[in-house]
C-alpha cells in the first residue's frame, strides 16, 4: 500500500523535529544523535531491536539527511514505534500538547514550556525600558501572557528591530487607540518584515498571532531572536574570530562555517585554553555543566583592560555531586557576567539544544574573549561583508524555507540543492533522481556537487527559459559572484512575476505590464506617474508612497515627509517609511530603502510588483 503523501503542515513539523535532533545544526542527524533519541523514547523494544533500527537507518551512511528522516518517520507513522519516536522528539524539551488538533492533517500541536519561559524573560529584559510596550510588559513566564502580548503586533515589531536594527520604521507602527484594523496593519508589518530579514513565515498569518497560536508564535519568535543572536557571529562583522583558525586551514574554510559551527569552535577554543576536553554539541556534552564552568572562567574579564573590572568566577560548584545543583551553581556564576539568559538548570541538565545554543550565543556576544592575531599573514581585504543585493537574495531564499538555511550566499549553494528547491517554488519540475544528495564522500565530493550545478544550469536554460549566456555549472560551484547573482535574480524575478500571473488568471506579465498598472493606478488617484523603473523621481520614494496611498487611500501621512529639495538623509528617511508602509498594507517587499534612494531598477521592479499584487488582491 502506498504511503499517504506528507502534508505541508506535517512537513513543517518534521522540519522542527529534525532541528531539535540535529543539535549541531549541520543539516544531518548523526548515528549518536539517533541513538540518543531512541534512548530518550523509552521504547517498549529490547536494546538489540533499537540497534537494528538505527543500523538499518544508517546502513549507507553514518548520517541521515532531512529527506531520509522524513521517509523514516513517515514510514514508521502507523506503528507503535512512530508514536514513541515522536514522543521522544518532544521529550527532548518539556512539551505541552495543545487541546485540539489541526483540521488539515489531524496533527496535534505542541509547544515547549521551557522555550516560552526563556523567550518571556529575554523579551522582558530587552524591552523593559520601551514606553510603547508598557501595556503588556513585564509578562509573567508562568502563564500565557506571551501569547496575548503578541496579539497587537507591537512587541513583535520591536523584537524584529532589536535583531536587525532599522528594519521597521517606527513611524509606521500603530501604537495608540488600537482597533481591529490597525492591529491587522501591525501584524502585516511584523510578518512581512520578519520575512524580509529571512524568517520562514509561509505558514503563519495575522490570524494566528491574533489568536495566540502557541507553537507558531514560539517558532517565529525563535527565528527572530536567533537572527539577532547570530548577527555578529560572522567573520566580516567580528575579525577577532580569526583566532579560531586552525593549522592548515585557509581563511576561506573559516568563512564557510555556519554561526552554530563557529560557536562550537569558539567554545572548544576556550576549553582547550583551559586544558579541558572538547565538546561536540550543545546538548548531551554540556549536561554536566563542567564545560560551561570552564568557558565562563576563561571568558570572564581578568581586569587587564582599562575600565573593565575583573569578575571572579567561583569554580567550587563544579565539584557538586548532583547535575542539577551543579547547573544551578554554574548559572549563578553566569549571572555575575550578566549572561544567565535562556536556560534554567533543568534545561542544561536535559541538554535542550535550542536554549543552550541561545545561552552560548549570548555569552559569546558579551564576552568573546578573542584577540585579533597580530602576526599572522592574513589577507584582510578578502574578508568583506555581504553586499545589500546578496543579503536581499539570502533573506528571500531563507524566508521561503529552503533547507539547509543559507548563511553564506556562495558557499551554501555550491551543491545547487537550494537552487533546486527554488526551481520548485517557481514551478520548474526537478528530477530528484538526477540530484546527488549529501553527505558526499570525501573523495569526489566536488564532482558530485559540480554535477548538480551543471543540472541546475541546464534546468535554467531548458525548462525555466532563463537567459544564462556564459554561465556554466562550474561558476555556481566555484561561487562566481556575478554569474551566480545573475541566476538568483532571474529566480527571484520569476517568483515575483508568477504571483502576479496567478492573480491575473495566468496572463503573462513583463516590466511594461507593471509600469502601466502603476501609472494607471496613480493617474486614477490624481498623482504623478513614472517613465520606467529607472525614473530618477523614484529616488525621493514619492512614486512608491503615492502608489501605497492610491491602493489604500489615507494611509500615508504626508506631514511626516519632505517632498522637495531633499538631502540624501531625507531621501533615506522617506525610503524607510515607504518600505515599511508597503509591508504594513500587506506587500511582502524584500528590497531595502537604499535600493529606492539609489534607484536600483531590479529591486525597484520588485517593490512595484509586490504593490501591484497587493492592489490586485484589493480590487
Amino acid at each position: 500500500m502506498a504511503a499517504t503523501p506528507i502534508s505541508a503542515e506535517e512537513l513543517e513539523e518534521l522540519k522542527e523535529a529534525f532541528a531539535k535532533i540535529d543539535v549541531d545544526g549541520n543539516g544531518f542527524i548523526s548515528k549518536d544523535e539517533l541513538n540518543e533519541l531512541f534512548r530518550a523514547a523509552n521504547l517498549a523494544l529490547p536494546g538489540y531491536k533499537v540497534r537494528e533500527i538505527v543500523q538499518e537507518l544508517t546502513k549507507t551512511s553514518d548520517r541521515l539527511t532531512f529527506e531520509e528522516f522524513t521517509e523514516m518517520v513517515h514510514g514508521l507513522k502507523s506503528t507503535e514505534v512512530a508514536k514513541t519516536f515522536r514522543k521522544a522528539i518532544n521529550k527532548k524539551e518539556g512539551i505541552c500538547t495543545l487541546a485540539g488538533t489541526s483540521e488539515q492533517s489531524g496533527t496535534q500541536h505542541s509547544y515547549s514550556e521551557e522555550e516560552k519561559v526563556a523567550f518571556v524573560n529575554w523579551i522582558n529584559k530587552a524591552l523593559e525600558k520601551d514606553p510603547d510596550c508598557k501595556h503588556v510588559l513585564p509578562m509573567d513566564p508562568n502563564n500565557n501572557d506571551l501569547f496575548t502580548a503578541m496579539g497587537d503586533g507591537i512587541v513583535l515589531c520591536k523584537m524584529i528591530n532589536l535583531s536587525v536594527p532599522d528594519t521597521i520604521d517606527e513611524r509606521t507602527i500603530n501604537k495608540k487607540k488600537l482597533t481591529p484594523f490597525t492591529i491587522q496593519e501591525n501584524l502585516n508589518l511584523a510578518l512581512n518584515s520578519a520575512s524580509a530579514i529571512g524568517c520562514h513565515v509561509v505558514n503563519i498569518g495575522a490570524e494566528d498571532l491574533k489568536e495566540g497560536r502557541q507553537h507558531l508564535i514560539l517558532g517565529l519568535l525563535w527565528q527572530v531572536i536567533k537572527i539577532g543572536l547570530f548577527a555578529d557571529i560572522e567573520l566580516s562583522r567580528n575579525e577577532a574570530l580569526i583566532a579560531l583558525l586552525r593549522d592548515g586551514e585557509s581563511l576561506e574554510d573559516l568563512m564557510k562555517l555556519s554561526p552554530e559551527e563557529l560557536l562550537l569552535r569558539w567554545a572548544n577554543y576556550h576549553l582547550e585554553e583551559a586544558g579541558c576536553g572538547k565538546i561536540n554539541n550543545f546538548s548531551s556534552d554540556i549536561k554536566d555543566s563542567k564545560a560551561y564552568y570552564n568557558i565562563l572562567n576563561q571568558v570572564a574579564p581578568k581586569g587587564d583592560d582599562e575600565g573593565v573590572p575583573a569578575i571572579v568566577v567561583d569554580m567550587s560548584g563544579i565539584r557538586e555531586k548532583e547535575d542539577l545543583k551543579r547547573a544551578e551553581c554554574m548559572l549563578d556564576q553566569a549571572d555575575k557576567l550578566g549572561c544567565r539568559q535562556f536556560v534554567m538548570p533543568a534545561d542544561v541538565v536535559r541538554g535542550n539544544p535550542k536554549l543552550n545554543l541561545a545561552f552560548v550565543a549570548n555569552l559569546f556576544n558579551k564576552y568573546p574573549a578573542l584577540k585579533k592575531p597580530e602576526n599572522q599573514d592574513i589577507d584582510w581585504s578578502s574578508i568583506e561583508g555581504e553586499t545589500r543585493e546578496e543579503r536581499t537574495f539570502r533573506n528571500w531564499m531563507n524566508s521561503l524555507g529552503v533547507n539547509p538555511r543559507v548563511n553564506h550566499l556562495y558557499a551554501d549553494i555550491d551543491d545547487a540543492l537550494v537552487i533546486f528547491q527554488l526551481y520548485e517554488k517557481i514551478k520548474v519540475p526537478v528530477d530528484w533522481d538526477r540530484v546527488n544528495k549529501p553527505p558526499y564522500s570525501k573523495l569526489g565530493s566536488n564532482m558530485k556537487k559540480l554535477e548538480n550545478c551543471n543540472y541546475a544550469v541546464e534546468l535554467g536554460k531548458k525548462e525555466a527559459k532563463f537567459s544564462l549566456v556564459g554561465i556554466a555549472g562550474q561558476d555556481l560551484n566555484a561561487g562566481n559572484r556575478t554569474l551566480t547573482l545573475a541566476l538568483l535574480w532571474q529566480l527571484m524575478r520569476r517568483y515575483t512575476l508568477n504571483i502576479l500571473e496567478d492573480l491575473g488568471d495566468g496572463q503573462k506579465v513583463i516590466d511594461d505590464t507593471i509600469v502601466s498598472w502603476v501609472n494607471g493606478t496613480l493617474t486614477e488617484a490624481g498623482k504623478g506617474t513614472i517613465s520606467s523603473f529607472k525614473d530618477m523621481s523614484i529616488s525621493s520614494s514619492m512614486p512608491v508612497l503615492d502608489l501605497i496611498d492610491a491602493i489604500q487611500p489615507g494611509s500615508i501621512r504626508y506631514d511626516l515627509l519632505k517632498t522637495e529639495d531633499l538631502t540624501e538623509e531625507e531621501k533615506l528617511n522617506n525610503a524607510k517609511y515607504a518600505i515599511s508602509m508597503a509591508r504594513k498594507i500587506g506587500a511582502r517587499v524584500y528590497a531595502l530603502p537604499e535600493d529606492l534612494v539609489e534607484v536600483k531598477p531590479k529591486m525597484v521592479m520588485t517593490v512595484f510588483a509586490c504593490l501591484m499584487a497587493r492592489g490586485m488582491r484589493r480590487a
